[in-house]
């Protein structure tokens, strides 16, 4: 425990941003480093407490409380090896995660949490800066021969771990560049790419191979693989976004807002972008979707320059603090304004788009929508109503449908393979061992479990590589997010 007190002299502090005002001028990340006296305040408010909830708040249990006690004993290469011991990127969960540990902390049953996420993010910059991160190359390999089909967290992580194992991996990726969602989801502003480009580069050190450009089932035929890998890992992502059907829906202005995304993030990197230009400068810009990739389109919109952002959401307004429905250590559905909310955007809650209209030449020019009215049982909306006389159009020249993702992409790869699908139409493999119907093929990510966020991707991958080097090894030394490091830690 860094400072027994520490949790009573200091409260929680954030890093700087810069002004909202200056940042939407161009797409740098724009979150400032502690200075040093508040990093190491801020992880001597951590408790050690007898049981800490963050580990089981935390998808991969990070082993939290010993490394806050590393980083206020300035101790960088001792908190580096213990944060990197359950998470392979906390260079991205330090910046992009939730932080679902912090939500579970024990300090935030009547205090602000520990600032977990920032001191993650520190620790691994301060380690890179420090050349603690060096790439660990193996000395003897099994010559078994893995191929992972997508390089999205969960496609990098299972990567990671299987050449750790002394496997040799190569990871197809369909664009031009690894990352997946990372790379051309998650915008620049909240993930400069240099920081994916340093972490591909280690993993080329260490003996990955990255095919760009590779789309398996097109470029290359499954039985290919099939026939030269001794095992494969699907690690696709949920890609098909949920599409909302009503009149309209033909118009021009309406897009998914992963196309929207993608092209901006193509634009900042310098890459060619394909097919027709999205840019809403001057114009009235609806985001229908209440999470975080519409929060995304909102920044993006807002450094396009747009007229006017307005983003709906379907629920009623979330309530600022935990309620008795929400205690304490679970994770709460609370109103959350993000960096983006900050920059520009209206928000409306408990609206329902009814229609598209269009300017009689086949484009958008307005929206038609209604005000809800939500039955709440036990805490939780539960059925809503159509409020009557409260349709009304407000002008929109683009909307950004931001409602999620149904299933991963069926076409190509996962029927070619003809693995078994579940109710949901992920590929249908079980926690138990990753495996699908097919000896051989293992799923991992999204792909297999739904839309979810990075922290339980990473995690996903890295479970699966454990379950495929037992399948190809018999057995496995390689550390999964189930206490294995925790313990070690606290013996």
């Amino acid at each position: 425990m860094g400072k027994p007190t520490g949790f009573l002299e200091f409260t929680r502090e954030l890093p700087a941003k810069r002004p909202a005002a200056e940042r939407v001028n161009d797409y740098k990340e724009f979150i400032e480093r502690f200075p040093d006296d508040k990093l190491n305040q801020q992880s001597g408010r951590c408790m050690n407490c007898g049981i800490p909830f963050c580990h089981s708040g935390c998808p991969l249990g990070n082993v939290i409380p010993e490394f806050n006690d590393a980083v206020y004993r300035k101790s960088w290469q001792e908190a580096y090896e213990i944060l990197s011991s359950t998470n392979n990127f906390p260079e991205f969960t330090g910046r992009i995660c939730p932080a679902p540990c912090e939500t579970a902390c024990v300090l935030g049953i009547n205090q602000p949490a520990i600032t977990i996420e920032e001191i993650e993010r520190h620790i691994i910059e301060i380690a890179f800066e420090k050349g603690y991160v060096q790439p660990q190359k193996q000395i003897s390999r099994t010559g078994k021969r893995i191929a992972v089909v997508g390089s999205g967290p969960a496609g990098l992580a299972a990567a990671a771990q299987l050449n750790a194992a002394g496997h040799l991996v190569t990871v197809f990726e369909r664009d031009d560049a690894p990352g997946g969602l990372l790379r051309y989801g998650i915008p620049d502003f909240k993930l400069e790419k240099w920081v994916i480009d340093r972490r591909v580069k280690l993993m080329e050190e260490e003996g990955v191979i990255f095919r760009n450009n590779t789309n398996v089932g097109v470029d290359i035929s499954v039985n290919d693989l099939l026939r030269e890998y001794q095992a494969i890992v699907l690690a696709g992502g949920s890609t098909i976004p949920r599409n909302l059907p009503i009149p309209g829906r033909e118009l021009k202005g309406i897009y998914f807002a992963m196309d929207f995304l993608k092209q901006q993030n193509k634009r900042v990197a310098g890459r060619k972008v394909n097919g027709e230009d999205i840019v809403v400068t001057g114009k009235n810009v609806v985001v229908i979707g209440g999470g975080d990739t519409g929060s995304d389109c909102v920044g993006t919109s807002n450094r396009q320059k747009a007229a006017s952002i307005t983003q709906f959401e379907l629920l009623p307004k979330p309530p600022a603090e935990r309620n008795i429905q929400m205690p304490w250590p679970t994770y709460p559905m609370v109103l959350k304004t993000t960096s983006s909310h900050e920059e520009g955007c209206e928000r409306k809650w408990a609206v329902a788009t009814k229609e598209f209209i269009g300017d009689g030449k086949g484009n958008l020019k307005a929206l038609k929508l209604v005000d809800l009215e939500w039955k709440i049982v036990d805490g939780k909306p539960a059925s809503f109503v159509e409020i009557a006389g409260s349709e009304r159009e407000i002008p929109c020249e683009y909307a950004f449908l931001a409602m999620g993702f149904v299933h991963p992409q069926h076409e190509g790869v996962v029927n070619q393979l003809d693995v078994e699908l579940d109710e949901r139409g992920n590929v249908k493999a079980t926690e138990k061992n990753y495996q699908t119907n097919i000896n051989k093929v293992f799923a991992a990510g999204d792909v297999r479990r739904g839309q979810s966020l990075v922290v339980w991707a990473i995690k996903e991958g890295r479970d699966c590589a454990q379950k495929v080097d037992e399948f190809l090894m018999g057995q496995s030394l390689l550390e999964t997010a189930d206490g294995d490091a925790i313990a070690r830690y606290l013996r």
